[in-house]
């Protein structure tokens, strides 16, 4: 059974609903409104609580930075990227993320909480060479990997081609790629694709993009660390899909006044 541990990530994760949660444990020895909050909030919602010694969620979640509350969560019922393609009922144009052999765990909570963020709406996952969302995931998310819509795939390039079958351009991120990631437009249908750290797409992933994008750098490094640069881009991209949804505001009418006579007026 999955482990999750961390005050913030498990109040999300109360909050979340997702029927995961098992139940929660706090430690026997502390005692703080956050800690009172998350037992309430949980009770609520139908979990059980229970008093554990603070050596016992130490072994549980294998660390001591756990903050007094664990919680234990039954297994997670992943997508299918069929999931992720079915047509938005409000009909706006969707923003997707797909991550090519990303393995740091730290990498891959930071891009699940900025893809949360940013408003994305399906995240592709391969099952191999890939970080699994593990308690540390979790925890660098700060509960978003409980929110975000995550799709394990089993091979991605073909993963890619069906969502381009679906008419969803597939934007890759590259240091030699071309044009730079501002003069792009993400306000259709789009999948962003980050690559491995240090080595970036593969190959055949990258074949598969429709366009390869870089971010621009004016120091002496060539590229930033994934989880950053595909901030970067995300928030880019919400920021364009943002502008094209607002409608501008459009100055009010002047007040029409009675036409005033003059001397001279009949």
């Amino acid at each position: 059974m999955e482990v999750l541990f961390g005050l913030h990530p498990i109040e999300e994760a109360i909050r979340a609903g997702s029927g995961r949660l098992d139940r929660i444990s706090i430690a026997r020895e502390r005692r703080d409104a956050r800690l009172e909050k998350i037992a309430a909030l949980a009770r609520s919602a139908g979990i059980r609580v229970a008093l554990e010694p603070r050596e016992q969620l130490t072994r549980a979640a294998k660390t001591d930075a756990h903050q007094g509350v664990i919680a234990f969560l039954r297994d997670r019922a992943f997508l299918s990227i069929e999931d992720l393609l079915v047509p938005p009922s409000d009909g706006h144009h969707r923003f997707f993320l797909a991550l090519d052999g990303i393995e740091d765990p730290h990498n891959l909570g930071a891009l699940l909480r900025t893809a949360d963020g940013a408003g994305v709406d399906g995240i592709l996952v391969p099952e191999r060479r890939s970080a699994p969302i593990t308690p540390t995931v979790a925890k660098t998310s700060a509960g978003a990997s409980e929110h975000v819509r995550i799709a394990r795939v089993t091979n991605l390039v073909r993963s890619l081609e069906q969502m381009k079958k679906a008419n969803v351009w597939v934007i890759g991120l590259d240091e030699r790629g071309t044009p730079d990631y501002m003069d792009f437009d993400f306000t259709s249908d789009c999948v962003l694709v980050l690559g491995r750290e240090g080595a970036g797409l593969h190959d055949l992933v990258k074949k598969t993009c429709d366009h390869l994008l870089r971010i621009p750098m004016a120091g002496k490094v060539s590229s930033l660390n994934v989880s950053v640069a595909g901030a970067v881009v995300m928030y880019e991209a919400m920021r364009q899909r943002r502008a094209t949804s607002v409608q501008p505001m459009t100055a009010p009418a002047p007040a029409t006044t009675k036409k005033r006579k003059g001397l001279g007026s009949l």
